[in-house]
């Protein structure tokens, strides 16, 4: 018998996170192993008179595009893709693979070229998702893969994950619900703020969100979810911020970064591991050396650092201040090839101000 949390799962990111209506496609993209949470959502936006496509890909696909291909296979976009995120009413990332590090020694340089290859692609998908055309939501599928970076067996992240989003409890859109009334208390007072300064251990930052508005995060557009984010102004960002945990992107780890903004761009870039490959995402292209988000997180049930961005960046008790594109529906005026979280813990002595007025300490907000 499968797990029946799989399928309480698929009708909550159907029917609550998507809010999929009679009629609407919906494209659903993930991997093979990923192929049970799959099939429950296919059936349930079936269900719901939509018009569901599948996009499964191999676990290793894209580590063969970049070990083999050549400079114009790289670059190379399919047609049919930019015009289905042109067009498609919804869709939904299915995160799950077997080894998160088959990326792991792959040259940076085709990394990027295949990056750059995707800014028309992502540039649409932002501008579409900003202006609420697009319902994306992300969410994982727990794997043997994801349970090993988390240092846990597979049962155990089962739990961890489906904790997380609160699939066990009796009614988890009301749990939902309950975050987003108390996020959105939240956001409207942020609102009123325009001049931030972010203080912890080896981190003194200031920015402006001036004409820039914040976002609640209640499970619509990650799942699980929990954070409030806003996009700072370009050129607002001065100081200095030293990230506590490994930051992940493409499935390379990079330690104990630091990094230092001047009139918002990053003007020096430190790590105690991964130093080049961080030197070189950042040179992807103009947009990379800026900020693109200031995000607090604020799901305390996540306690635990697994090396998912998906739950590491909601952790209570973190902030993550992301280099590269920005959220147009913030306001931001950042594109970039990139986006790249990295999150810096602030529960033993960390301080955010708003406006000169103490907002947040050791992790928790006091307002």
């Amino acid at each position: 018998m499968g797990d029946i949390r799989i399928s309480r799962l698929a009708k909550l990111l159907v029917h609550y996170s998507l809010r999929l209506k009679k009629g609407e496609t919906v494209m659903i993209q993930s991997k093979i192993i990923c192929a049970p949470l799959v099939r429950e959502v296919y059936k349930e936006a079936l269900l719901a008179g939509a018009h569901p496509m599948i996009f499964n890909s191999l676990e290793d696909d894209r580590e063969i595009l970049l070990k083999y291909g050549n400079d114009e296979q790289l670059s190379y976009i399919a047609p049919y893709s930019v015009e289905l995120i042109k067009n498609v009413d919804a869709y939904l990332t299915i995160w799950g693979e077997d080894n998160t590090k088959s990326l792991s020694n792959i040259d940076p340089a085709r990394m990027k070229l295949r990056s750059q290859a995707m800014t028309e692609y992502n540039k649409i998908y932002m501008d579409r998702m900003g202006s609420g055309a697009l319902r994306w939501c992300g969410t994982q599928y727990p794997t043997n893969g994801s349970a090993m970076d988390a240092e846990m067996s597979l049962s155990e992240y089962e739990d961890f994950v489906y904790e997380a989003g609160h699939i066990d409890s009796d009614d988890p859109v009301a749990h939902w619900t309950k975050v987003h009334e108390e996020q959105e208390r939240l956001v409207k007072i942020l609102n009123t703020k325009s001049d931030f300064e972010i203080i912890a251990k080896d981190t003194h930052l200031k920015l402006s969100t001036k004409g820039r508005t914040w976002e609640n995060c209640d499970g619509r557009v990650n799942f699980p979810d929990g954070e409030i984010f806003t996009s700072p102004v370009e050129d607002s960002v001065n100081g200095y911020i030293r990230y506590t945990y490994p930051a992940i992107y493409g499935g390379r780890e990079v330690q104990d970064i630091t990094l230092t903004f001047k009139d918002g761009k990053v003007v020096d870039a430190k790590a105690a591991k991964g130093e080049d490959y961080l030197l070189q995402m950042l040179d992807i292209d103009e947009g990379a050396k800026f900020v693109g988000e200031f995000a607090i997180g604020t799901n305390y049930d996540i306690e635990k650092f697994t090396k998912n961005i998906l739950f590491d960046e909601k952790i209570g008790g973190t902030i993550h201040i992301a280099v590269g594109a920005g959220m147009p529906e913030c306001g931001s005026k950042n594109a970039s090839s990139l986006h790249w979280d990295m999150i810096c813990d602030m529960k033993d002595g960390g301080e955010i101000y708003a406006d000169g007025g103490l907002i947040y300490k050791d992790g928790k907000l006091l307002i």
